[in-house]
């Protein structure tokens, strides 16, 4: 069952998908954490994977930047695939003085300056959250590896926090006064497209540049970084056995 944007065939992807938006970091996924793993799905590059995690079958693919990209991609994971659950796992800049470069953001909800939910032609504005149940389990997760976070709203904007093509006011300040953690793409559009196609989903986010600050991680650090955000994904996922 290929779509325009997925080779997989039907029972290729698991119901839970883990969702990086960069397709050479769900190799890297693939390759380090998921046993028996296979290429499901390569069109334009944008690569899929399916293997096991504690037995249990896990797909990861990446999503694309940009919440168009993550749209169409989660669109036809749940609508076309059977996919029940997709968690995003990506990276974001902090949009507060207190949250460093490192720093893991579970993205409670988001907001946006995106015409994303035009689409759904409703008569106001629409605020997507996370599943509570993955929600919950991904607490579980980070607090039995003793993994710290933060959790609360953020910022998807369809424009890159680091570039300012006017050099006027940063597009993400006013967010920041509003109490948003941190700045991503693609949380917004994954959130809507769960609760249209009546799914779950969870944003995963790893600080890796500070807005306020300017601090980043260096470019041989980044990787390393985001192993507990994997970690915490992963047992979101498959939770361990009580």
């Amino acid at each position: 069952m290929a779509t325009p944007h997925n080779a997989a065939r039907s029972g290729d992807i698991a119901p839970v998908v883990l969702f990086p938006g960069d397709p050479l970091r769900a190799q890297y996924i693939a390759d380090r954490y998921l046993t028996g793993s296979r290429q499901v799905t390569g069109i334009r590059n944008m690569l899929g994977f399916t293997g096991t995690w504690n037995g249990t079958p896990v797909s990861v693919m990446g999503s694309g930047m940009g919440g168009p990209s993550a749209g169409i991609y989660s669109y036809e994971l749940f609508r076309f695939y059977g996919v029940e659950k997709i968690i995003r796992i990506g990276t974001a800049g902090g949009l507060q003085s207190g949250i460093k470069p490192g720093e893991l953001v579970f993205a409670m909800t988001a907001s946006t300056d995106s015409n994303y939910a035009a689409q759904y032609r409703l008569p106001g504005t629409y605020s997507p959250c996370a599943a509570f149940s993955l929600f919950r389990q991904a607490v579980q997760a980070a607090e039995r590896n003793h993994i710290p976070f933060t959790a609360g709203g953020i910022f998807s904007s369809d424009m890159f926090s680091s570039y300012n093509a006017l050099g006027e006011q940063e597009s993400w300040e006013p967010w920041a006064r509003m109490g948003c953690l941190a700045q991503d793409m693609e949380t917004y559009a994954v959130y809507c497209t769960a609760a249209c196609q009546g799914k779950q989903a969870l944003s995963l986010l790893t600080v890796t540049d500070s807005c306020v600050t300017g601090h980043s991680l260096a470019d041989g650090q980044r990787m390393a970084a985001l192993e507990p955000m994997f970690t915490v994904a992963l047992e979101t996922a498959v939770p361990p056995e009580p």
